[in-house]
């Protein structure tokens, strides 16, 4: 059965290309939204299986857009797909319930699997950007960096992002226990410091 995916991206260029790519697989793409609004009203009204969904767009932005379809809709399932690798990005979306975050780079096959991970209620791809900065983030929770200072939604983020990898490390313990168990083929690359973000009000 194919998986129903709305995409919510506020360049035509790119909900064009992922048209395209996703073309021939089990993914189906039934809508597409420019605006965090737009995305919200789609989803409610196509009730699609997953909702791939962009970070910066006009007026409600990604991470708004998933806080809202996550409390209306809490059954689908979104996978953020951003340019930005940021793992403060990367906290807020998972605090928000973020099923994975992948980046604009990934290829059609991570992308593929990502989605329908998500449908299907696995664990995060391991190429995906939740995997790989779990542990940079679980880090700042432990060392508390005191150059940045965390706002409460940045806290909670770290510690979903924290708690998300500590279950990922148990099952693959116990479901590959000889498997290198690293966070993803870019594990090794550092992180630099991301940009302190502007919270709304």
């Amino acid at each position: 059965m194919a998986v129903k995916v709305v995409i919510a991206d506020d360049h035509e260029v790119v909900r064009r290309g992922l048209v395209s790519l996703l073309a021939g697989s089990e993914v189906k793409i039934v809508g597409e939204a420019s605006t965090g609004d737009e995305a919200v009203k789609l989803t409610k009204k196509l009730k699609p299986d997953v909702v791939l969904l962009d970070i910066r767009m006009p007026g409600k932005d990604g991470l708004a857009a998933l806080e809202k379809i996550r409390a209306d809709m809490p059954n689908v399932r979104c996978v953020m797909l951003s340019t930005f690798d940021n793992p403060t990005y990367v906290a807020r979306a998972v605090a928000a319930g973020a099923h994975d975050y992948m980046l604009k780079g990934s290829s059609r096959a991570e992308l593929i699997n990502s989605i329908t991970g998500a449908a299907a209620g696995q664990l995060p791809m391991r190429a995906g950007e939740l995997r790989r900065v779990a542990t940079t983030m679980a880090n700042r929770v432990a060392t508390a960096d005191p150059d940045i200072p965390l706002t409460q939604p940045l806290q909670q983020g770290d510690r979903a992002v924290a708690d998300d990898q500590r279950g990922n490390r148990e099952g693959a313990r116990a479901e590959h226990p000889a498997e290198d168990r690293g966070v993803g083929p870019h594990a090794g690359r550092r992180l630099g410091r991301p940009p302190r973000p502007r919270l709304s009000s």
